[in-house]
């Protein structure tokens, strides 16, 4: 009986951790295919986005060694500051060069986005949670 109740409090104490561990790797599948079809195509990414085809081989590195670095917990406060960085970008692009609007059209606007930006806020200013390699 007390191995059940000591097991139950550890895994209680460690809730909010599984939660982070569980956000942070939702972000890191959105974030990692993302980067690497833009790395198998930059010029076609590129001219899909409007950037020039280093500018979007950048951002696809980026997002990769972003996505790995939440996956890991390796300065994961920084792989998610870099990835609101790109996150911006998008939504910007979105509402002020693309004009999709929140919902957008066919359901690719701007919420989207701003849902993947709030998550990786979360993963910036609360860290990683205890289930990191180098928080």
């Amino acid at each position: 009986m007390d191995a059940k109740i000591s097991g139950m409090t550890y895994l209680q104490a460690h809730l909010p951790d599984i939660g982070l561990l569980a956000l942070r790797l939702m972000i890191a599948a959105e974030f990692f295919p993302s980067g690497l079809t833009s790395a198998r195509d930059p010029v076609g990414r590129a001219k899909e986005n409007g950037l020039s085809p280093a500018f979007m081989m950048f951002i696809a590195i980026a997002e990769m060694a972003g996505s790995l670095g939440l996956v890991f917990g390796v300065l994961a406060r920084w792989a998610a500051i870099g990835l609101l960085i790109i996150g911006a970008g998008a939504i910007q692009k979105k509402l002020f060069v693309w004009h999709t609007g929140y919902w957008g059209k066919d359901g690719y606007g701007a919420h989207y986005d701003l849902m993947l930006f709030t998550m990786n806020l979360v993963i910036a200013l609360s860290g990683p949670g205890a289930f990191a390699l180098l928080p």
